[in-house]
């Protein structure tokens, strides 16, 4: 059974920094690969962060670049994302998402409702101005 778990989402002020947590099981990191997705209130998911197996790449949406760092600890079967530089427009639902690891970074974080297959229940961040 695939599982993925976030853990590290909570109230933060503008400027501060978070680190959320992805546990993954139940699938083989080179069939999928993992990215961060969002969702603000009233909005459509985000795309935030994703891999790409193939060349190693990484994409992250211009919203965060420069401030957001993925990372996986594959031992631990865990991916991070930490995130700098909060600000009040970063506060939404942080999901991490499991697509297959054929498709390259920038086209799984700009069409992760239809290209993830697997999903977490999510963690909430909120950012206080």
């Amino acid at each position: 059974e695939v599982q993925l778990v976030e853990s590290g989402g909570g109230l933060v002020q503008a400027g501060g920094s978070l680190r959320l947590s992805c546990a993954a099981s139940g699938f083989s990191f080179d069939d999928y690969v993992i990215g961060w997705v969002r969702q603000a209130p009233g909005k459509e998911r985000e795309g935030v962060s994703c891999g790409s197996l193939g060349d190693r790449s990484t994409y992250y949406a211009d919203s965060v670049k420069g401030r957001f760092t993925i990372s996986s600890d594959n031992a631990k079967n865990t991916v991070y994302l930490q995130m700098n530089s909060l600000k009040p427009e970063d506060t939404a639902v942080y999901y991490c998402a499991a697509g297959p690891s054929w498709v390259i970074g920038m086209v799984m974080c700009e069409n992760p409702a239809a290209i993830m297959e697997y999903w977490g229940k999510g963690t909430l961040v909120t950012v206080s101005s």
